[in-house]
């Protein structure tokens, strides 16, 4: 019986070694309801801003990203490194105080950033402005952690995400 066990891990090598974590738990940060106490928090923690994932249910786009990006344990550990990170239901009806200091609910939330389409993600500086938007998931995990690397060191502030990209490419 071993040693069928052993055959059967050497035609499948890959199935023993993938690991996933779950992204509710491993990505995103429990969320307080209130992203101007959430702003605090990230200062306190010596992070550089909030990254929003704005989603809804029947998103494939969505899906896709937590099944196949945000599961993943060095992306999750990057941003919560340099990010407290948060899910925003674009249909939810949650209550949530937003990064003034206004009393709203996620779907008005995400009106108010002209979030049409999911997934959006977007980061926030430390003082709760709007720093980055990437609209539609991104291409695979690596595409998604320089995402986070264009945030992380500031390149946004000197050119477009697509620049930054074909810049990083081959290093």
């Amino acid at each position: 019986m071993k040693g069928w066990l052993v055959g059967l891990l050497l035609c499948f090598p890959l199935l023993a070694v993938a690991e996933v974590r779950d992204p509710g738990t491993h990505f995103f940060d429990a969320k307080l309801g209130n992203f101007q106490e959430e702003l605090a928090v990230a200062k306190q923690q010596g992070k550089q801003g909030v990254m929003l994932f704005f989603e809804m249910d029947d998103c494939p786009f969505c899906s896709r990203m937590k099944a196949t990006i945000l599961n993943q344990p060095d992306v999750q550990d990057f941003y919560r490194k340099h990010f407290l990170s948060f899910p925003v239901d674009t249909q939810g009806d949650v209550a949530m105080t937003d990064f003034k200091g206004n009393e709203t609910v996620e779907k008005a939330f995400a009106l108010q950033q002209r979030v049409r389409a999911t997934p959006v993600i977007m980061f926030f500086d430390l003082e709760g402005n709007a720093v980055t938007r990437h609209t539609g998931p991104t291409k695979d995990k690596d595409d998604f952690l320089l995402l986070g690397r264009y945030v992380v060191e500031g390149a946004y502030k000197q050119m477009p995400f697509e620049r930054y990209k074909k810049s990083q490419a081959g290093k």
